[in-house]
C-alpha cells in the first residue's frame, strides 16, 4: 500500500513546491512509483516537472469538482517512476464550487473529495506527493483529509517559527475531525546559507523544538535548485552533479528508512 505525503505551510517562499518536486523524482529514481499531485491553482509543481498546463485534459480542479476521474488525470512525466496530477489555474476558485455542490447534495463532503478518488490509487504507487497552496483552506484540508502524513518545509531564516503553531492546530483539527491517522512525517529545513550564522541558529531552534521529527538532510539555497522548474526539470536532471541534487537524494533515502520500504 503506497504512502500519501502532503507538503504544507501556509507560509510562502519556504521551498515547499521545489522540495515536493524534487523529492517525488528522487523517490522514482530510487525505484519508488511515484506520483506527484498539484494541488495549487498556480501549478508551479506541474510546469516544474515538463508539464505544459495548457495541454492537460483533465486537472485537480475537475478530479476535485467530480468532472474527471483519477485515470483521466494522472500522467507519465519524462522522469523515472514518476506520475502527475497537474493543476489550473481553476483551483483558486474551486472552494465556492465545492460549497455549491455541498448544497445541493447534502452527501457531498468538500474536505473529503481528494480522499475519495486516491482510494482508488493507495495499491498503484509507492508514494503519492501533494503540493499544496500557500494556505489552510479548503484545498488543503482536502490534502490533510486525504494524506496518511504531512512534510512541514522549514526556511532556514528569521522569523522560520511564524505560523508553526497555527498550521500544528490546523493539523490536530484534521486529525480530529477529518483523519485520526494523520502524523506529522517529518520537518525538512530548507534554503540554509552555510555561511549566515542565523541560519544556523535557526536549525538548532528547529531541532530543538521538533527532536527527531527534523530529517538530517538540510537542502541548501542554490542558484541551481531555483532555476531548474523554469526549465521543466528536477534538479536531478537539471544538474546531476549539483548539491541541491545529492540533498534530495538523501531525502528520499531518509523517508525510504523512515517508512521501512
Amino acid at each position: 500500500m503506497g504512502k500519501i505525503i502532503a507538503f504544507v505551510n501556509q507560509k510562502g517562499g519556504v521551498g515547499k513546491t521545489t522540495s515536493s518536486i524534487n523529492l517525488a523524482a528522487s523517490l522514482g529514481l530510487l525505484g519508488k512509483k511515484t506520483l506527484l499531485i498539484d494541488l495549487d491553482p498556480q501549478g508551479n509543481a506541474t510546469t516544474g516537472v515538463g508539464v505544459d498546463k495548457g495541454t492537460s485534459k483533465a486537472t485537480t480542479y475537475e478530479l476535485l469538482t467530480d468532472k474527471a476521474n483519477v485515470q483521466d488525470v494522472v500522467i507519465k512525466t519524462h522522469f523515472k517512476n514518476l506520475y502527475m496530477m497537474p493543476a489550473s489555474i481553476n483551483l483558486a476558485g474551486v472552494g465556492n464550487e465545492l460549497r455549491d455542490l455541498s448544497r445541493e447534495n447534502s452527501k457531498f463532503i468538500p474536505a473529503l473529495q481528494l480522499k475519495k478518488h486516491l482510494r482508488k490509487l493507495v495499491d498503484v504507487f509507492d508514494y503519492v506527493i501533494i503540493d499544496c497552496p500557500p494556505s489552510l483552506e479548503i484545498i488543503t484540508t482536502n490534502a490533510l483529509a486525504a494524506a496518511d502524513s504531512v512534510i512541514i518545509p522549514v526556511q532556514c531564516e528569521f522569523f522560520a517559527l511564524e505560523g508553526i503553531m497555527q498550521l500544528l492546530s490546523s493539523i490536530k483539527l484534521a486529525q480530529r475531525k477529518l483523519n485520526p491517522e494523520l502524523d506529522i512525517e517529518g520537518v525538512l529545513l530548507t534554503m540554509l546559507d552555510s555561511r549566515a550564522n542565523l541560519g544556523l541558529e535557526v536549525v538548532e531552534d528547529i531541532r530543538s523544538y521538533f527532536k527527531d521529527k527534523v530529517y538530517d538532510t538540510i537542502i541548501p539555497r542554490l542558484v541551481r535548485l531555483a532555476e531548474a522548474p523554469s526549465h521543466g526539470k528536477p534538479i536531478h536532471a537539471y544538474d546531476p552533479r549539483s548539491r541541491g541534487t545529492e540533498a534530495y537524494l538523501n531525502l528520499a533515502k531518509e523517508v525510504i528508512e523512515r517508512n521501512g520500504k
